[in-house]
């Protein structure tokens, strides 16, 4: 009996471990209740084409952000919260619920309770319908329904958090950007207006503009009356009242334009051709600085209408379930795991005993 005791070892050890298992799973294995929850993140999507809030009309998700809530709802922070709220290291290492199971102390370090937490709760990424599933596993129906709850509310909250950061950011940014603006906008115009205070001229390029139709109309003037002296110099003598009246206009004409032309060229600092280019130079920037400053207001308008695209909302497809009974552990599906297990072990260690008898014979 012994001989025969000793040949099958590893079967008896094998059939022990099968009914330990069996009867851990059937009388001794805490029940587990399990809540889910399916979630998608949604933000207000902006038309490009509009500045307004009332192009905030419909929602989008996306992957980034479904990863970036997985990785905070799987997160240490995430555990410490959970327990500052729902006390979760007392749930868990109640003395009710078998030892194999339970939370070993209720004093556990953090690392060992964070462990034990990401063993009861679940966080599964669907790529293709681009939604988190929640799953967590507690040993009353009540509490695994609040802490999936308080997963969603924390989750929602975290994301807004970030996101509403970035946008203040952003905002406050832009808004020192458009004071500038404003400020040199209202520069280059005080230097516009103190420029034609100073000259006495609204409009110096329209001055110019003017003086040059001037003297393009007394050269045109001058050009006729030279030709009517030169026709009447063929047949009249010089001194003919006809010929000196010519003359005297003539004179003055010619006068007249100098004194046009030298209100554009004179050296003395007053030139209207360098007044008019000077004030063109002030006229310039005062445009650009209010181009500057138009969109900078958009950008800012822009700024303010992507700040609340980025207020993330949790929308839940499938809200936190309350159990009715448990599915956890799954008895008969771990014993049969086990029990496999344990024959395909068994069955190497007798397949390596017996190799090694046959190689001593």
């Amino acid at each position: 009996m012994k001989v025969v005791f000793r040949k099958h070892l590893q079967w008896v050890v094998c059939f022990a471990v099968i009914m330990l298992v069996g009867i851990y799973y059937a009388f001794i294995a805490t029940d587990r209740y399990v809540s889910q929850a399916n979630i998608v993140l949604r933000s207000p999507e902006v038309i490009p084409t509009g500045f307004s809030v009332s192009s905030i009309l419909s929602g989008t998700s996306g992957s980034g952000d479904l990863l970036l809530l997985k990785d905070h709802l799987e997160s240490v922070d995430m555990a410490i919260k959970l327990q500052e709220k729902l006390d979760l290291r007392q749930h868990y290492s109640q003395s009710s619920i078998d030892r194999i199971a339970r939370l070993s102390d209720v004093n556990a370090p953090l690392e060992k309770f964070y462990r034990y937490l990401h063993e009861r709760i679940t966080i599964q990424f669907d790529d293709y319908a681009k939604v988190l599933r929640v799953r967590v596993e507690a040993y009353s129906p009540e509490m695994a329904q609040a802490i999936a709850q308080t997963l969603l509310e924390e989750g929602e909250r975290h994301m807004n958090l970030m996101g509403k950061r970035l946008a203040e950011e952003q905002l406050k940014f832009i808004e020192v950007q458009v004071a500038d603006m404003a400020q040199r906008v209202e520069d280059a115009r005080e230097a516009l207006l103190e420029y034609q205070d100073a000259h006495g001229l609204v409009s110096p390029t329209g001055t110019v503009e003017g003086i040059f139709t001037i003297i393009s109309k007394l050269q045109a003037q001058l050009a006729v009356t030279e030709s009517q002296r030169n026709a009447l110099s063929t047949f009249q003598n010089p001194r003919s009242p006809e010929m000196q009246r010519l003359t005297s206009e003539i004179k003055a004409l010619k006068s007249q334009i100098t004194q046009e032309q030298a209100k554009l060229t004179m050296e003395h600092g007053n030139a209207l051709n360098r007044v008019s280019a000077q004030y063109q130079t002030l006229e310039m920037q005062a445009k650009f600085a209010l181009e500057l400053y138009s969109h900078a207001l958009i950008a800012l308008e822009t700024t303010r209408v992507e700040a609340a695209r980025k207020l993330k909302q949790v929308s839940v497809l499938q809200y936190p379930t309350l159990p009715e009974f448990s599915t956890e552990p799954r008895r008969l599906h771990n014993w049969v795991v086990w029990s496999l297990m344990s024959v395909f072990f068994f069955a190497i260690v007798h397949l390596a005993r017996a190799i090694i008898r046959d190689h001593r014979d």
